[in-house]
């Protein structure tokens, strides 16, 4: 059965940080599904990604939950997609109750890790599929969830390769970039602590945040302590566009975060051949090849960050070959074409099914 009509539930749309959403609504548009979006909140950011204006996205986005229910009433969707297990999965499991349609959610981090619903087993058995984005995800789901493995779908978020592509020369050396929302559970003290040990070291580098958050202030301040302000930016919330020319600029991109799904940053540094460096938590293992694309690391490890990107900067025929595999990687794995493909695929076999 082909897909034809899907209906979104999110908690924010759009939000700069959730380029994954952004992404996968304009690849779905773009084959000429109708989309209709509920946004559960109003967007709080004035900076937006290029693609929400050209298509443009936010004429398809609701506001009011009623407004929405009787645009679907009107149409019926084929399918109900709710990103994250949260209140978006709540409300989309009721519009398809409803409805009388089927529906289905992608569990990200946050909310299958640290603060998933108290009833999420319940929402896992009740919808018609459940996504989320590595397999560590899935495990966890299976043992904490009692989730069964079968009903469960790994499917990564995807990068557009096109656009996120190797720069023809990097004209930046020794550039350490971080594309990261600054909140405490990305953990960016220990980056500033790393390049603390990188600056004793001897090593010339200078380190680019991308991002804002709560946290700024606090990070500043142990910028000045570490007397790092002539080597550390904090650049903001930025647009698509912009985080794409960083990491054609970057020599090698970290994160030191708590906690993570399968962050798309890094798939994006990945996609431009830019090695990595990021802590052993959720699907950083699978998105790494270790030694190879670049290193994981012990999580809470300021030392041990510091070490593996000395090694990456110091090392212009490792970085080389990192840079390669990095983009193979990419291909092979995260194109967000295929991660789209995979999704229609998925929705016709339930729509298929409820038929």
């Amino acid at each position: 059965m082909t897909i034809r009509n899907v209906a979104y539930v999110v908690n924010m749309f759009p939000k700069l940080s959730e380029t994954f959403i952004v992404n996968e609504i304009a690849d779905l548009v773009a084959r000429g599904v109708t989309v209709r979006v509920l946004s559960l909140k109003p967007p709080t950011e004035t900076v937006r990604h290029g693609v929400v204006a050209t298509l443009p996205l936010e004429r398809m986005v609701f506001r009011d939950e009623a407004a929405f229910r009787r645009s679907l009433r009107q149409a019926a969707p084929d399918v109900i997609h709710a990103h994250f297990a949260t209140e978006p999965t709540r409300v989309a499991r009721a519009l398809a109750a409803e409805l009388g349609v089927p529906f289905t959610f992608t569990a990200h981090g946050y909310d299958v890790y640290r603060k998933p619903p108290a009833d999420l087993a319940d929402r896992v058995r009740a919808a018609a599929a459940v996504v989320t984005v590595s397999d560590a995800n899935a495990q966890h789901l299976v043992d904490t969830h009692r989730a069964l493995r079968d009903r469960l779908h790994v499917l990564p978020c995807g990068v557009d390769l096109e656009r996120f592509c190797p720069a023809l020369e990097r004209l930046e050396p020794a550039t350490i970039v971080c594309v990261a929302r600054l909140r405490p559970v990305k953990n960016l003290g220990v980056l500033l602590q790393a390049c603390r040990w990188l600056e004793d070291r001897g090593t010339a580098f200078r380190t680019v945040v991308i991002g804002e958050g709560p946290s700024l202030a606090e990070l500043e301040q142990q910028r000045a302590r570490l007397g790092l302000d002539h080597r550390v930016q904090f650049l903001g919330a930025q647009d698509h566009t912009t985080v794409r020319d960083w990491w054609q600029r970057a020599t090698v991109g970290v994160l030191t975060s708590l906690s993570e799904g399968m962050p798309v940053s890094l798939m994006e540094a990945a996609a431009c051949g830019v090695p990595t460096v990021a802590p052993a938590v959720g699907g950083i293992p699978e998105l790494i090849e270790q030694g190879v694309t670049g290193f994981v690391t012990a999580p809470d490890a300021p030392m041990h960050v510091g070490a593996a990107l000395a090694r990456i900067l110091e090392d212009a025929p490792l970085r080389a070959r990192m840079s390669v595999a990095a983009r193979r990687r990419a291909e092979a794995r995260f194109a967000a074409s295929r991660q789209v493909d995979s999704l229609l695929s998925l929705w016709s076999t339930i729509a298929r099914e409820a038929a």
